[in-house]
């Protein structure tokens, strides 16, 4: 599989990451998810990305498991910011030192190693001092049990800040950002994806799949039914078909699905490898849940769209269109009521 730089860190890594989210108990069992990742590795795949808040921890045991005698050859990668599970403790969660320090070692323990390649904030923290959370990471990896950091999801002024924080302190400044990105959330175009190509930022954009809407199962009469797993009864506002938001979604997919069928390719494989073209992007994150999907996400790698399908793309689904807002992910916390009423 080719393999492209990540940032300006002088690692390369497979031009897909695979995504455990869904392995654990929020979706595949431990035996199945070591399984699919070692079918991955196999294809080519050298680059994993997890968290420790999936399935409260369970994600990063089963990666653990499944690296063992692999390690060395694998780009890994997780996240922290949010709390595991129900713990309602306000200092275990977050960025500050505190916790990191904490986290890291969780993380550590769970992944079986002694370092972590990629080490990311799942989120802003915009209660936290940026200064502190950039030293904390930088002291990490001064100690060796992080190699490089990133973030997730950050609005464009705030990837920006870290940078320049980084740099007037003489921290380490952040090497990659993952945002959400995918034919029908295509926000990060104006200005995320400039930006991180300016800055030497390596991006690895999360759910190019957009959460399964081209997957190729809307518009055909085999959709799921609402809700289709807790997960997404939590989330209705990317998910529940009725809302006027999802169902653009669902109509810019069955054009998409035809326009993937005229082109000889599945929409899963256009859908994919439409991320991929980006020049900014380094390798979008592939989420399977079982080795069906992983199958079907592989034959992605190798596709390369023409630009008679990206004009007809762009047609459906301008560039930097949103065609529903809560799938850009970037939320604004001066826009909450606390900080605009009194």
């Amino acid at each position: 599989m080719e393999h492209r730089h990540l940032g300006r860190t002088g690692v390369s890594v497979s031009k897909l990451c695979l995504g455990a989210m869904m392995l654990g108990p929020w979706g595949t069992d431990g035996d199945e998810g070591i399984r699919i990742i070692h079918a991955a590795l196999d294809a080519g795949i050298d680059f994993i990305d997890t968290a420790d808040v999936y399935s409260a921890g369970g994600s990063e045991e089963i990666v653990g498991r499944a690296l063992r005698g692999r390690r060395d050859d694998v780009i890994l990668a997780t996240k922290l910011v949010f709390p595991l599970g129900d713990d309602p403790d306000p200092n275990r969660r977050g960025g500050s030192r505190r916790w990191i320090v904490r986290a890291v070692e969780d993380s550590l323990r769970r992944l079986q190693t002694d370092y972590i390649d990629l080490y990311q904030l799942h989120r802003p923290t915009p209660e936290t001092d940026l200064e502190e959370t950039l030293r904390a990471l930088t002291d990490l990896v001064h100690q060796g049990k992080v190699r490089y950091i990133g973030h997730s999801t950050y609005p464009a002024s705030l990837i920006v800040e870290a940078q320049w924080v980084a740099r007037d302190r003489g921290l380490i400044r952040p090497h990659t950002e993952q945002p959400p990105y995918s034919i029908l959330n295509r926000g990060v175009e104006s200005e995320i994806l400039p930006v991180c190509e300016r800055h030497g930022i390596g991006v690895i954009p999360w759910s190019p799949l957009a959460g399964g809407f081209l997957t190729g199962r809307y518009g055909t009469g085999g959709e799921e039914p609402w809700p289709a797993s807790p997960a997404r009864a939590r989330l209705t506002d990317i998910f529940d078909p009725a809302l006027p938001g999802n169902q653009r979604k669902i109509e810019a997919a069955r054009e998409l699905g035809r326009l993937a069928e005229e082109a000889g390719l599945t929409l899963i494989q256009m859908a994919i490898a439409f991320v991929l073209n980006h020049p900014a992007v380094t390798a979008p994150i592939i989420g399977p849940r079982t080795m069906e999907h992983l199958e079907s996400q592989l034959a992605a790698a190798d596709v390369v769209l023409s630009e008679d399908v990206l004009d007809r793309i762009d047609e459906i689904v301008p560039p930097g269109t949103v065609l529903n807002e809560a799938d850009a992910g970037l939320e604004n916390p001066a826009l909450e009521p606390a900080r605009r009423r009194r």
